[in-house]
């Protein structure tokens, strides 16, 4: 039973202090569900836009996206491309950073 389990990607029931972290893990992602936040990529290109949720993976799905390219000599600072819905690979991702909610204008941590 443990060899499927673990197979699957689920692991067997933990210990008091495993499943306390986990829940304060998930109360945090939870906290940032619909929040706006900037993703940094490998690549150079940052997308801003609503957190809507996140898998083990640590891939990112964000709501109403901008793609914003990083400027450089021969490509000017450009408008932001818009992609709506975007899958950001969990692998491709430098940085992560929530926008604070009681600013006017958005402000990053």
């Amino acid at each position: 039973m443990a060899a499927v389990l673990e197979e699957n990607g689920c692991s067997p029931p933990a210990g008091d202090s495993d499943v306390e972290a986990g829940e304060g893990a998930r109360h945090k992602l939870e906290s940032l569900l619909n929040r706006n936040m900037r993703i940094e990529m490998t690549d150079g290109r940052s997308l801003i836009g609503c957190f809507l949720c996140t898998d083990r993976d640590c891939n990112v799905i964000l709501g109403s996206a901008q793609e914003f390219l990083r400027s450089s000599d021969s490509f000017p600072v450009r408008e932001p491309r818009v992609l709506g819905l975007a899958m950001v690979p969990g692998h491709h991702i430098v940085s992560i950073q929530v926008e604070l909610e009681n600013l006017a204008s958005p402000h990053y941590l």
